[in-house]
């Protein structure tokens, strides 16, 4: 039930099967009980001098929304454990984009409960097939990165449940994750980890989770209540044996069993969380075939899946008309084009990763050097600051692309000369970037400066894509990021690609996309907006320890629709080289409360490409709800001219609303409004009504979901 330290960083004293990953539980041999040994791997397993996959970011993965690809991504992260020996992988991370400016924004699945719940189930399943442990975290509320460890996240029931929770709910439910790790924050009050209504009423007793709840690293606070709230598995602080301030653990091993021998604990909640342990192991599969190191990683087959991931889930955000031309912007054409100038971001050398847990060390090193760590803060624990940069050159992949072409790279510190070689040029390409890591928030959503980045950012790169569009014929930006950014030069740049933290084999995927080998379809997951005074909460203090959800239940596009507020791109928003359209829907309801909506989507444009239709629902008025909510979509693959029709059955539970008084989810009756959209600002969405009526009460009652 205790993790005895964390062998990547040296903490404790192991035998050669800990490993060097983030934490070690010993086995029992003579029981037959294997060790479990943990590694982070958000995106790839986060193991030093060990040549892993760097695939791309979460928020990545969750702009394809590809569910089928979410599986793959889980597999491909879980057959790299194993073969390194590891039983557990700690990635899975699904809390909500409430505040994009969160460090971790580049670990999550975006914004919406749904969206999120879906993709990370489906990682879930794809991990879990191979024998090794999946985690969902951080469980939960656990919003941002300042004081994480001592903020309390002040929310009331109802929005809890039908944001955040909801995502953890259909995480839980369908992914069957081994664990579900509680987080460092408070909720209403209470540490996450001895929480009983988020452990015990609601995961447990109410979802009917039967597998392990693990603190994250140094989240336990106390023995007996957070043993009785719950948790089953204390990860370490520091090792026993190892002095530490007062309080700091740890409170499980040792401290545990005198709280069993004392009558603090009874014995019956042991017995359980040993069950829960041994029940898991089992049905994962690694009980019986507990993984041992077994050669090198196949890096053909990851890197084949990192550029996937890559083409599938950048983002086309705009595509102008170049001046005086009929042509949009994008794709370029090599035959086309005589001299190319690409500027800023490293272009030259690499692509970025996020920092902390969720990155994954370079395979053949950084290839950015020449970054100095500054030095810590008196009394912290220090923050890695350096970026990683991985070797996948987007010039060079450019270059390719275009071998007849000059292409000249400017490294974005000197604008001018950057702004008149792009006067020249038949396209200027600028790369931006924004770097993120754990225990960090951005102090702002603006493209990172000296100023707000001075370890990593040597120029003003919003200054920068202004000087070279005041020049440029054509101007492209691609953006590599972890969040959103705003954009005050978009008016005069033609086109805008967002890569996110692309991977191993990004700068080929940026080739690919920018160059119309793939067509690009993926789709945001999380609103831009134009300014930081429009986010819910303007700005993250780092003096208050309340983190107030004053906005309920408008989390993410919902607090843009409820509010009136005008994105910069909305949510679910993703353009590209063909056109799309929408007809022929239809609605029904059943009396179940479940809705089958159905309706064509067909490529009205000249090359084949993949569009990712999307289903909202508007409840009945008088409920409280924000104006839409998604409750399903599509990716389908279409060639020139095809058309097909989705049907989506929507279930009841999706239009569900959260009822306090009888702490269930309700089916209200009344009229819900469908709509099938590109976007959840799709002036082009088509629309569709259908009543619940009272007279489904009792069958809905009869179904086990409340309707009073």
């Amino acid at each position: 039930m205790h993790g005895t330290g964390v062998p990547k960083i040296g903490w404790g004293t192991f035998p050669p099967e800990a490993l060097k990953g983030a934490g070690y539980i010993p086995g029992i041999p003579r029981l037959g009980i294997p060790p479990v040994t943990s590694a982070d791997s958000a995106s790839g397993v986060n193991v030093a001098d060990m040549r892993t996959t760097p695939l791309p970011a979460p928020i990545a993965l969750a702009a394809s929304w590809d569910t089928e690809l979410a599986g793959e991504y889980g597999e491909r992260i879980a057959i790299e454990l194993r073969t390194l020996g590891y039983t557990q992988g700690l990635g899975g991370g699904i809390n909500l984009a409430r505040e994009p400016r969160s460090g971790r924004t580049f670990e999550y699945m975006g914004e919406d409960p749904v969206l999120s719940g879906e993709m990370i189930a489906a990682r879930t399943i794809g991990t879990q097939s191979q024998k090794v442990l999946a985690t969902v975290k951080h469980y939960a509320m656990n919003g941002q990165e300042t004081n994480r460890a001592a903020s309390d996240s002040q929310v009331d029931e109802r929005t809890m449940r039908e944001t955040e929770l909801l995502a953890f709910e259909i995480a839980v439910k369908r992914g069957r994750p081994a664990s579900v790790m509680c987080a460092y924050n408070k909720v209403n009050g209470t540490y996450a980890c001895e929480n009983p209504y988020l452990l015990t009423d609601v995961l447990k007793e109410e979802w009917g989770f039967k597998g392990i709840v693990q603190s994250d690293w140094a989240a336990t606070h106390s023995t007996a209540p957070a043993a009785l709230a719950g948790l089953d598995e204390e990860q370490p602080s520091v090792p026993e044996g190892v002095t530490a301030p007062p309080g700091f653990g740890p409170f499980f091993s040792t401290a545990l069993r005198a709280a069993v021998d004392g009558g603090e604990v009874p014995m019956s909640r042991l017995d359980d969380m040993v069950q829960r342990k041994l029940r898991t192991l089992i049905r994962v599969g690694v009980f019986d075939a507990p993984p041992t190191p077994a050669g090198a990683i196949d890096e053909e087959a990851g890197h084949a899946l990192a550029l996937s991931v890559a083409r599938r889930s950048s983002v086309l955000l705009k595509n102008a008309t170049v001046l005086g031309t009929t042509q949009k912007a994008l794709p370029l054409t090599a035959a086309d084009l005589s001299s190319i100038v690409v500027v800023g971001g490293h272009a030259d050398v690499g692509v970025l990763s996020g920092g902390g847990s969720g990155e994954v060390p370079p395979p053949d090193g950084n290839a950015v050097s020449g970054c100095e760590e500054p030095a810590p803060d008196p009394g912290t624990l220090p923050i890695p600051r350096c970026a990683t940069w991985y070797k996948s050159a987007p010039l060079a992949a450019i270059q390719a692309k275009a071998p007849r072409a000059t292409v000249t790279y400017f490294d974005g510190t000197d604008a001018e000369a950057a702004a008149d070689a792009a006067e020249d040029a038949d396209v200027a390409i600028v790369f931006a970037t924004q770097w993120e890591t754990e225990a960090l928030d951005l102090p702002t959503l603006s493209l990172p400066d000296p100023t707000t980045d001075p370890v990593n950012q040597s120029y003003d790169q919003d200054a920068l894509i202004e000087a070279v569009a005041s020049k440029a014929k054509r101007t492209v930006v691609v953006l590599e990021t972890g969040s959103p950014v705003t954009m005050p030069w978009l008016d005069h740049v033609h086109a805008v690609l967002e890569a996110w933290y692309p991977g191993v084999r990004g700068g080929q995927a940026i080739a690919d996309l920018l160059f119309g080998d793939v067509n690009p379809s993926g789709k945001l997951p999380i609103t831009f907006p134009k300014r930081d005074a429009d986010l819910p909460q303007t700005t993250i203090s780092s003096s208050d320890p309340i983190v107030r959800y004053t906005e309920g239940l408008l989390v993410g596009y919902r607090w843009y629709d409820a509010k009136r507020i005008e994105p910069l791109f909305p949510f679910g928003h993703g353009l590209s080289y063909t056109t799309f359209g929408y007809s022929s829907m239809v609605a029904t309801a059943d009396w179940k409360g479940n809705v089958t909506i159905s309706f064509a989507v067909t490529n009205q444009g000249p090359v084949a490409g993949a569009e990712t239709a999307q289903v909202y629902a508007t409840l009945p008025t008088g409920l409280g709800e924000p104006p839409q909510r998604l409750v399903d979509w599509e990716k389908v693959w279409l060639e020139p001219g095809e058309s097909r029709t989705l049907r989506f059955v929507v279930p009841a539970q999706r239009l569900a609303t959260w009822d306090v008084t009888t702490h269930a989810w309700k089916v209200n009756p009344g009229d819900y409004r469908f709509t099938a959209a590109s976007s959840s600002r799709d002036p082009h969405a088509l629309t569709k009504s259908v009543r619940l009526t009272r007279a489904l009460r009792r069958q809905l009652r009869a179904a086990g979901i409340s309707s009073e």
